[in-house]
């Protein structure tokens, strides 16, 4: 069992940037694919972005390319997303997923394929 826990999250204003942090314990944190999703109020779930487990493939979503950064440390067993020029519509509760293998060096946005979800972290930009 993988247990996944986001923080970071906050109210922001417009144009501010902020970091979210994405902590597992379980498993071999190395090896899964991790995802970041969101969801805003009277919306369905959608695809942030994912990063392989070596970090080597990134893949986001055309509304925050750009603006948003995902990263990872698998030392830490801690992936991040680095969010920046935020803009009211980002508004939502952000959810940190894992993949775990196998898999090989891919980052994907199918949510069906993640496994374990954290709790979600709420993030607020006004304007």
């Amino acid at each position: 069992q993988v247990q996944v826990v986001e923080s970071g999250g906050g109210l922001v204003r417009a144009g501010d940037s902020l970091k979210l942090s994405c902590l597992t314990s379980g498993g071999i944190f190395s090896t899964f694919v991790m995802g970041w999703f969101r969801q805003a109020p009277g919306k369905e779930r959608e695809f942030v972005g994912s990063i392989s487990w070596s970090g080597g493939v990134i893949d986001y979503a055309d509304s925050v390319k750009g603006r948003f950064t995902i990263s990872r440390e698998n030392a830490k067993n801690t992936a991040y997303l680095h969010m920046s020029s935020l803009k009211p519509e980002d508004t939502a509760v952000y959810y940190c997923a894992v993949d775990p293998p196998p898999w090989g060096e891919v980052a994907h946005s199918n949510q069906a394929e993640y496994e374990y979800w954290g709790q979600g972290t709420q993030v607020t930009v006004s304007s």
